[in-house]
């Protein structure tokens, strides 16, 4: 059962439409906090993964990060809703919200 925490953060995740991504940051700042590494944890132990598409969250870089089902898997992901990823970056200006 996901811990109080980790339902706040699935909330945050449910409002990432299809074709777009934020950042371990962008949730951390939205629950008033610095817990990126906590907001990682989370994501890694959704239990609604795809409904609550965890795969949509990357780093405040660009790069797309890790994933529970593995980077490839989640690059795929990407790519099936438009997101386009070049040398491994995601351009935030153009699909971040």
């Amino acid at each position: 059962m996901p811990t109080d925490f980790e339902k706040r953060v699935y909330e945050i995740l449910k409002k990432i439409p299809k074709g777009k991504v934020t950042t371990y940051k962008n949730i951390s700042k939205k629950l008033g906090k610095k817990s990126y590494r906590a907001v990682g944890n989370a994501l890694n132990n959704n239990p609604y993964a795809p409904k609550i598409a965890c795969h949509r969250v990357i780093k405040s870089n660009g790069k797309v990060g890790g994933f529970a089902h593995g980077t490839k898997k989640k690059i795929e992901m990407l790519k099936k809703e438009g997101i386009i990823i070049e040398n491994g970056k995601i351009d935030l200006k153009k699909f971040g919200i």
